[in-house]
């Protein structure tokens, strides 16, 4: 049996990087796909997918209904208003990116869905190989190759499969991320339009460029600095900041009324919150929210600022501190905390937390570092755990909320 083992070993460490990743990525949709029939199985009427529901309603659900929406009807010029005269939810939230390139794919087999769910896949596959590329000069060959199946087993595996755009945000996310540290920056004038019109983020990109700038000044006796490279990031990091608003401008060009995107935004929010939402303020979400579901749990509302607070020093310290995270490299531990003062400033936590949190997938590097095999099959079992309930939550209970035809 040991010997077996060892030819195994050997095979699997002989083998083509992409076909190993292949291997890892296939085995890990088929655990997710596994999870959906037993959803759809669990699926009853007070679901919004309906009773027996299949796995093409959940690969249509959602946000997917959204990019559907923006494929074949476009924009609205005119805001959509709620009983109350406040703007309602609409398809101003949904970045164009994603729903078209599916619509055009989905042209060839006739289907926006079918479309959509290769875009998905794919994308999802090639980024866990620019996620290992990202990760194996850092870590080492084995841990980046760990930080692949955690990745793509993840509690939001599910996304690999449905009609989003998260998976094909990443790939150019860690496609960015590795020529912004490989100091490729001629790649970033490509790269960085798209993102800004997949999903919203690029702002936290900027933010990370303009540190990236700070930390390369800073060691320019060890890594020179040149003038070129000085223009490349000053240029990028405005590109960033533009594209990043673009979409609000374009929104209130089209629409008669500059305030539309954040207008639209802020008509999920509503739900949250009694006595509704007067407008947008910075970081103000996140207190909001803490004093919720604090009193949502029955607890105190005065305990959630004081656990806000606990959590924003908690994770400052893990970024600054933890040895398994600085073996990242400073570029991923800037991005990673300027990735998360974005979402501090802009959003709400609700049911989209934790799929929000995906662009932090590199810090799955500093999960994966300890060598310990039982370490990485535990977080594995947990991973799996998660994606389980994730799933259930999510696509077996589902809501009463736009029932899917």
């Amino acid at each position: 049996m040991a010997r077996f083992a060892l030819s195994a070993a050997r095979r699997w460490a002989q083998t083509p990087l992409a076909l190993r990743i292949a291997f890892i990525y296939l085995g890990a949709r088929v655990v997710t796909t596994a999870f959906f029939l037993v959803a759809g199985s669990l699926s009853t009427g007070a679901s919004r997918f309906g009773a027996d529901a299949g796995v093409v309603d959940f690969i249509l659900g959602w946000d997917a209904q959204w990019y559907w929406l923006v494929a074949e009807n476009g924009y609205p010029t005119d805001l959509p208003l709620t009983d109350s005269g406040e703007v309602a939810e609409n398809a101003w939230a949904f970045m164009p990116v994603f729903a078209y390139a599916a619509k055009t794919v989905g042209f060839l087999f006739g289907s926006w869905g079918v479309g959509a769910l290769v875009i998905s896949f794919v994308a999802g596959y090639l980024a866990c190989l620019a996620l290992h590329r990202l990760l194996r000069d850092r870590i080492g060959n084995g841990a980046a190759t760990w930080a692949v199946v955690f990745f793509a087993a993840g509690p939001i595996a599910a996304m690999f499969q449905v009609g989003y755009a998260e998976t094909l945000f990443l790939l150019l996310l860690f496609l960015a991320l590795d020529a912004t540290a490989a100091h490729r920056y001629s790649w970033l004038y490509v790269l960085i339009p798209v993102m800004a019109f997949t999903r919203p983020g690029v702002l936290a990109f900027a933010l990370y460029l303009g540190l990236h700038g700070i930390m390369r000044w800073v060691r320019r006796k060890e890594d020179p600095l040149s003038g070129r490279e000085i223009a490349h990031i000053l240029a990028l990091g405005a590109l960033a900041s533009v594209t990043g608003f673009a979409w609000q401008v374009i929104a209130g060009i089209v629409t008669g009324d500059p305030g539309a995107y954040l207008a639209t935004e802020l008509a999920w929010r509503r739900h949250w919150i009694v006595g509704g939402v007067d407008g947008f303020v910075p970081f103000e979400g996140w207190v909001q929210a803490a004093q919720f579901w604090f009193g949502f749990w029955g607890l105190p509302q005065w305990w959630g600022p004081i656990a806000l607070a606990l959590l924003v020093v908690g994770l400052a310290a893990t970024l600054l501190y933890s040895p398994q995270v600085r073996a990242l490299g400073g570029d991923l531990r800037l991005w990673s905390a300027s990735y998360l003062l974005y979402l501090l400033a802009v959003f709400f936590p609700q049911s989209s937390t934790f799929r929000l949190l995906l662009p932090l997938s590199p810090m799955w590097g500093a999960v994966a570092v300890p060598r310990s095999r039982r370490w990485r099959l535990g977080i594995l079992a947990l991973c799996l755990v998660g994606q389980w309930f994730w799933i259930y939550h999510m696509y077996a209970l589902g809501n009463t909320f736009w029932q899917v035809p």
